[in-house]
């Protein structure tokens, strides 16, 4: 397995740094299809846009891959798949997904990776992986380290959950 990223049980990951999250991201890459969409849960810097740069790096995604929350959507070409980086953390109710452009690209185009989406998961995708990542408060304060994160694996549909097992089968290697 990855340096930084160990597979605690099904479907729950550990990753001890920023770097092992995207690393976690960059194994997930392979698996995703055209119009997969992957729903990030966490609090502000739980590490989801870590998580996306290591998909877009796997993807082979132009660009650099920032946190899109002042323009809702941002879309990397240049890989094997589109990448389309959401931000929802601004929007109040599923009107605003159209005007957002979330529409226009979810389950379409390429993969799309939506940060804050949860509220609005069933309007995204009927069939979704959803990730949850949350800081570990046992490892918070200890000096000169940063502290790891618990990352749990949902399938929901059945292509949510041929990813989740995909996925999760990763950490058997």
């Amino acid at each position: 397995m990855s340096e930084g990223i160990e597979r605690l049980a099904r479907n729950l990951w550990r990753s001890d740094s920023a770097e092992a999250t995207e690393r976690l991201g960059e194994l997930l890459a392979p698996i995703l299809e055209e119009g997969d969409v992957v729903i990030l849960e966490g609090d502000l810097g739980a590490g989801k846009t870590q998580f996306v740069k290591g998909v877009a790096r796997g993807l082979g995604a132009d660009g650099e891959v920032t946190s899109p929350t002042f323009n809702l959507l941002s879309s990397h070409e240049g890989g094997r798949l589109a990448l389309h980086h959401m931000d929802l953390y601004r929007l109040a109710d599923e009107g605003e997904l159209g005007e957002a452009g979330a529409l226009d690209v979810v389950g379409i185009d390429g993969a799309a990776l939506v940060e804050w989406g949860e509220p609005f998961a069933d309007a995204l995708a009927p069939e979704r992986l959803e990730l949850t990542i949350v800081r570990d408060d046992a490892t918070a304060g200890i000096p000169d380290r940063e502290p790891s994160r618990r990352i749990a694996i949902r399938g929901v549909g059945e292509r949510g959950e041929e990813m989740a097992r995909a996925l999760d089968r990763l950490g058997y290697r």
